[in-house]
């Protein structure tokens, strides 16, 4: 245990035998409630700091690539958070009621061990978003030290490490251990950060919104740019694989929610704060992303559209002192305001994606190796394993193609997800009433039982339908389309649901005890 003080408070809630219970430490104890203080405005500002991520900037891009025009974009953005905004705040609310973290909560459903199931499953989807989210940030560093020193794009020639460049594998590493540096300060660290990172992304993103518009002279051709679907039959097929992605996107915090909503101060503070934060600020910010590239398309006309929905690329073309292809002269004649405005674009970049990297992809996989030994993992050592993982998955690979980003790795993992999700939120608001005796929640022998076969049960059938949809996307099976592929696209609602409805069936035929 990291934080005797914290072990100590949270027995004094407890009965004492707790102490000795190999499946209690000081990370996964009930937070005291003198210690629950998060505000309406941490959750939103945490919300705000997540979305305010590269990844959420390129999103309408991605819709707009593949045929939809923006309102048609924005609107699947904004529907697919709203739709998973509902399993986030059904799954919050124990978190705030009783103080406990996700892979703790995930307990009652699968059972003291049988919870380890699910605490994997969502860690190593973790691990790959924070693999994806370092390389992100790191080619951004790359991208601006190479507009101030062009020669930092050819060190090291043709050597690779692990599949990437040396000058990739430097500004890789250096972002890492930024990561884990802040992880290391502990759970306020991540507050503190959270809460000054929200608005100074926002303030940011923004003044390159008004910069990149006022020097076009308006905000370009994009918003005239038709949708390429004739009829609703052709718009529904990218529609529904785009929405499931969406929704897949966070699919991932719709099940550790309880890591965060477990310091907040009541549930009105977390309810409201997530609804103000989540759903208004992923449109908002893809609407941000839609303009500035619209009227980078307009003022950069000679490089490449579709490299304009990266805002690293639009920033590298402001701060480089080469011309952007068809033009004269650097965008800023000023060296000196040059050397600032990279300075300022790389901390706001980083800032971005360190902000959503921590919150989103350490703090619950930290949380869930800790689950698996409490004993001998804290927090803080499950979210260095959560680092070097991110780094052995090798998941800039799932970068390669937009198929590969949508299809194999957000609908993918969300087919895992969704019935975990469905599970639970059955268990804690259909089978126990929102009630949970939360003793027994670190008693081995408890009567939550070591593993729930109902729970595993509906967990493998729910999955299992998805599963040809996903090999076949991947390119490990070949044929013409069929019913699986069509049912893939869906992957994120038919696990839900299908596990959801199994998981309450299975538990009134063979139940175990219940709080």
């Amino acid at each position: 245990m990291h934080d005797p003080a914290l072990a100590k408070e949270a027995l004094a809630d407890l009965p004492a035998d707790i102490a000795d219970s190999p499946l209690f430490n000081a990370d996964l104890a009930p937070v005291p409630q003198a210690r629950r203080n998060w505000s309406t405005y941490n959750f939103a500002a945490l919300w705000i700091s997540m979305a305010h991520c590269i990844p959420t900037y390129m999103m309408a891009g991605g819709l707009v690539a593949v045929g939809m025009n923006w309102w048609q974009a924005l609107l699947t953005i904004g529907l697919g958070n709203i739709i998973v905004l509902v399993p986030i705040l059904l799954n919050a609310h124990p978190g705030t009621k009783y103080g406990i973290p996700f892979p703790v909560l995930a307990r009652s459903s699968f059972g003291t061990k049988g919870a380890n199931i699910p605490a994997v499953l969502r860690a190593i989807v973790a691990c790959g978003w924070f693999g994806i989210q370092t390389f992100i940030g790191g080619e951004a560093v790359k991208t601006f030290v190479e507009a101030l020193w062009p020669g930092y794009a050819h060190l090291g020639g043709d050597f690779r490490l692990l599949g990437l460049s040396l000058p990739s594998a430097i500004t890789f590493l250096v972002f890492w251990s930024l990561n884990i540096l802040i992880i290391l300060r502990g759970m306020n660290a991540v507050r503190v950060f959270e809460n000054w990172a929200a608005p100074l992304v926002l303030v940011m993103a923004a003044a390159l919104l008004i910069w990149v518009v006022s020097r076009a002279g308006g905000v370009g051709p994009m918003l005239q740019q038709p949708s390429r679907f004739a009829t609703v039959g052709e718009f529904w097929k990218v529609f529904i694989p785009s929405l499931t992605g969406m929704v897949g996107f966070w699919a991932t915090l719709s099940l550790n929610i309880p890591d965060f909503t477990r310091f907040g101060k009541g549930q009105r503070e977390q309810m409201l704060g997530q609804t103000l934060g989540l759903p208004t600020t992923m449109v908002v910010f893809s609407a941000m992303g839609v303009v500035i590239t619209s009227a980078a398309q307009s003022l950069l006309h000679g490089v490449d559209a579709s490299k304009l929905w990266d805002p690293v690329i639009i920033l590298s073309h402001l701060t480089s002192s080469v011309p952007p292809p068809g033009m004269a002269e650097p965008l800023i004649a000023s060296a000196a305001t040059r050397l600032i405005v990279a300075i300022v674009a790389l901390l706001g970049v980083a800032i971005a994606t360190i902000s959503v990297n921590i919150a989103a992809n350490v703090v619950s996989p930290a949380n869930d190796f800790a689950n698996l030994a409490p004993r001998l993992i804290s927090f803080k050592t499950g979210g260095v394993i959560t680092g070097v993982l991110g780094i052995l998955m090798m998941p800039w690979k799932f970068l390669a193609t937009a198929d590969t980003y949508i299809f194999n790795w957000l609908i993918g993992y969300s087919a895992l997800l969704g019935p975990i999700a469905g599970i639970m939120v059955m268990d804690y608001w259909v089978l126990r009433k929102q009630e949970l005796d939360v003793p027994e929640l670190y008693r081995p022998n408890g009567k939550y039982g070591h593993f729930n076969a109902a729970a595993i049960i509906a967990l493998v059938l729910g999955v299992l339908p998805n599963v040809p949809g996903f090999l076949k996307s991947a390119g490990f099976l070949t044929g013409e389309k069929n019913f699986f592929d069509e049912l893939y696209v869906y992957a994120w609602f038919i696990g839900f649901g299908l596990s959801a409805a199994l998981y309450v069936g299975l538990m009134k035929a063979m139940p175990l005890k219940k709080a």
